[in-house]
This record gives C-alpha cells, sequence and structure tokens, in this order.
C-alpha cells in the first residue's frame, strides 16, 4: 500500500516531535478532504489518540479517558493492519493507559509508540524524520508550553470571524420567514 503523506506527517509529529496538535491538525485535514476514503473511521481513531494524548499531557485526564476510548470503538483491525500497524498490540497500549485513566486521577503521562509493523514505512518515517533534522522517538519536552499547550497559543481570528459570520446569517430573516408565524 501507498500510504497518505498525510499519514507519515502524521507518524513524524506522533514519535519525533510528540507534537500531538499537529497529528490531529494533518490527519484531520486529509480525511476531510477524502469523505468517502473506506479508511475515514480509522483516520478519525488515529485523530483520537493523539487528541487523547494531547489531553493526558496536559492533565485534562477526562478528556484524555473519553478520546482514547473511543478512538478504541473506531479503529477497525483490517485498515489498522493495512497501514501498516499492529492492531492487537495498538489495542493493547491504548487499553492499558485508558485502564489506567480509569482508576486513578494521579496518572502520569508517559510518551508511547504506535506499533508500526510495516519496515519499510518505519523506514520511510525515520528517512523523512533526517531529511527535516528531526529525531525518531525523541520524548516529550515536558517544559515546552508552546507544544503542552499549543491550541491555546494559535491564532483563531480567522475561525472566530467565520463563526461570527455563520451565526449572523442564521439570525438574518430570509424572504420565505413569515413575522406572523
Amino acid at each position: 500500500m501507498e500510504y497518505p503523506q498525510a499519514y507519515i506527517d502524521y507518524l513524524v509529529f506522533f514519535h519525533a516531535d510528540r507534537d500531538y496538535f499537529e497529528c490531529h491538525e494533518v490527519l484531520e485535514e486529509y480525511w476531510k478532504e477524502h469523505p468517502r476514503d473506506p479508511f475515514a473511521q480509522t483516520w478519525v481513531g488515529l485523530i483520537q489518540i493523539a487528541v487523547g494524548l494531547y489531553h493526558h499531557r496536559r492533565g485534562n485526564l477526562a478528556g484524555a479517558r473519553k478520546m482514547l476510548g473511543s478512538s478504541l470503538l473506531r479503529l477497525h483491525g483490517e485498515h489498522v493492519q493495512q497501514l501498516g500497524l499492529d492492531m492487537g498490540e495498538l489495542t493493547k497500549r491504548i487499553s492499558t493507559i485508558t485502564d489506567r485513566l480509569q482508576v486513578s486521577d494521579l496518572v502520569e503521562y508517559e510518551d508511547i509508540e504506535l506499533p508500526i509493523a510495516d519496515q519499510l514505512l518505519l523506514d520511510l518515517c525515520k528517512r523523512e524524520c533526517q531529511a527535516h533534522h528531526k529525531v525518531w522517538g525523541n520524548p516529550s519536552l515536558m517544559t515546552d508550553s508552546s507544544l503542552i499547550h499549543k491550541h491555546t497559543l494559535r491564532d483563531r481570528s480567522g475561525v472566530i470571524a467565520e463563526r461570527q459570520k455563520q451565526a449572523l446569517l442564521k439570525r438574518k430573516p430570509r424572504e420565505t420567514d413569515s413575522p406572523f408565524i
């Protein structure tokens, strides 16, 4: 299988940068651009893993529980295998974290590796890292607030403007609206 570049980017962000926010961004964009993709639910499951780990690292354990638990419901074994991952090991790793989060609110964040079973995929990801001067398997930089709190630091003015525009459009009376209803 030829892997989409967005998936390669996701894996590099996941394992080299530990930038789970970017994992989410790059794979969500791909998923939205390919609405009929047979891997759609699996893409969402992988996005949810990244979001769950992002929440966990930030101390939002309720968000981590929800996302990681949901991810397991969306990952389809055959598709995960076709994406070069070991489904059994992936399920085990996510379940272990989820189980620990269910038992205690004192679970410290630990990086995980996605179990890449396809050696060609792993080699491709490592070459991508080298090309961008990144190191595969780097640990999370727990002191890097720009990484840990990335969603709070980004410019959201475009998103906010679009939401305001949509809200105005919903409130604007339409020609078919009757003032007597």
